[in-house]
């Protein structure tokens, strides 16, 4: 073994909650209706960036939007973050770390933030159904590459 080698290393630093956000458009009328069963629509975005050498800064943000016909029910957005550490790691690792293996730490603490405003809000709990986070970027990064044409292809 090399003595030159150097130990890589994973470390959460800080997870936080960066903004949140919860409506009831119809309160109070809303709450007059009885066997309301919403259709919820989620939605989700990260992102990452380096805030200095070897520490990086993951953003997971979801939205939650239920609704009866037309009619909003409620609309709670959670922007969840986190501070990592990543050292001694290759370039294309620290990218799937940061797509995939990131966002897959932030996304219960999403969850229970969910469920915790919906309640408060006075709704029934919500509950976020898993979302595995590294097949995405798996599966994002075979469709990037799909698309790419290699450099001696012209499309007509």
């Amino acid at each position: 073994m090399a003595e030159d080698q150097q130990q890589q290393s994973f470390l959460i630093e800080k997870i936080y909650v960066k903004d949140l956000s919860v409506e009831v458009p119809g309160a109070p009328l809303v709450f007059k209706k009885r066997d309301v069963n919403p259709n919820a629509q989620m939605a989700f975005t990260h992102q990452s960036s380096k805030i200095q050498d070897d520490v990086y800064e993951v953003v997971l943000k979801v939205t939650i939007d239920a609704k009866v016909d037309d009619e909003t029910l409620f609309l709670v957005e959670v922007v969840q973050a986190g501070i990592f550490r990543i050292e001694n790691i290759s370039s294309d690792q620290i990218e799937f770390i940061l797509g995939g293996t990131c966002p897959n730490i932030l996304f219960p603490y999403v969850r229970e933030m969910v469920s915790t405003v919906v309640v408060k809000a006075g709704f029934p709990q919500m509950v976020l159904q898993p979302i595995n986070f590294e097949a995405t970027f798996r599966m994002n990064e075979e469709n990037q590459r799909g698309q790419q044409k290699p450099d001696n292809v012209v499309a007509h």
